[in-house]
């Protein structure tokens, strides 16, 4: 019997992460949290917010990508009051290496926007200590971290330089 050839990205479904994927999450986001990509955070935060995730999971099972989409309140004045708008914040975005220019990430982020969208989101942001390149290629711009949600913006570590980018979703 001829073996068939490894699915492409493509083929393979972006799916929700579920609290199991917790310490898969934290394997994939390991290395790079140790190479100041991103923060470091627990298994247990994997965990508690896995609904927030979704994922790229290889044919043996192993996770090769991760896009973390968490709903703020912010924006302008609004007729309803200051801060009334939902926003999304993008983060912990990660693809393994041996996946890395084959598509995986742009798959995360066609389903991240698909879901921001679901959600009637304003708009989206993130903070990248790279390029941005993937980001810019779909409408993100460079973004005042004051247009932010402020409970994400605060927790920025000017340390790590990184880019605020943002995308508008809906006027």
């Amino acid at each position: 019997m001829p073996l068939l050839p490894a699915p492409r990205p493509a083929e393979l479904p972006v799916r929700p992460a579920r609290p199991e994927d917790a310490a898969a999450l934290a394997a994939l986001s390991r290395p790079f949290a140790r190479a100041g990509a991103l923060r470091e955070r627990p298994e247990a935060v994997y965990a508690a917010h896995a609904t927030d995730f979704m994922v790229w999971e290889a044919p043996d099972g192993t996770l090769d990508g991760c896009l973390g989409l968490q709903v703020h309140i912010a924006g302008p004045q609004g007729p309803a009051g200051p801060g009334t708008l939902p926003a999304g914040v993008l983060y912990n975005f990660c693809v393994t290496r041996r996946m890395q220019g084959r598509g995986v990430g742009a798959l995360l982020l066609r389903a991240a926007l698909t879901r921001a969208n679901a959600l009637s989101l304003t708009g989206l942001f993130t903070a990248t200590t790279g390029s941005g390149a993937l980001f810019l290629r779909y409408g993100f711009t460079p973004a005042d971290p004051a247009h932010a949600p402020a409970a994400w913006a605060d927790t920025l570590d000017p340390r790590r330089n990184a880019q605020v980018l943002g995308r508008r979703l809906r006027a």
